[in-house]
């Protein structure tokens, strides 16, 4: 069976490089706020370089820090006010974001 509601014009994607430790506050909040964020992908990641905040002694052996990105595909106005409202609840510098710009998404049918 498929759908037949159109998919919505996403014309850009959010990502979020977030420690580990705000993963749950950062998930709740995207699934309170659907009107922003009406799904998204989370994946592991480890940070390197000036930025990385290094916390256990494993990651200053290594020189990296455990992160997980989220990825929002959604509409670029939508996403800058989902970062604005984001950033006045879970106020933390080691939250890193980046926006760019979409091609094309869908979904295989």
């Amino acid at each position: 069976m498929t759908s037949t509601s159109p998919l919505p014009h996403y014309d850009a994607l959010l990502t979020l490089a977030i420690p580990v430790a705000l993963e749950e506050d950062v998930l709740d909040f995207l699934m309170l706020h659907p009107q922003w964020a009406r799904g998204f992908t989370i994946v592991d990641a480890e940070g390197m370089g000036r930025g990385a905040t290094l916390l256990t002694t494993m990651e200053k052996v290594q020189g990296r820090c455990r992160r997980k990105l989220v990825l929002i595909a959604g509409i670029d106005s939508e996403l800058r006010q989902l970062l604005d409202a984001l950033g006045a609840e879970i106020r933390n510098p080691d939250v890193a974001w980046w926006i760019t710009a979409l091609g094309g998404f869908g979904r295989l049918q």
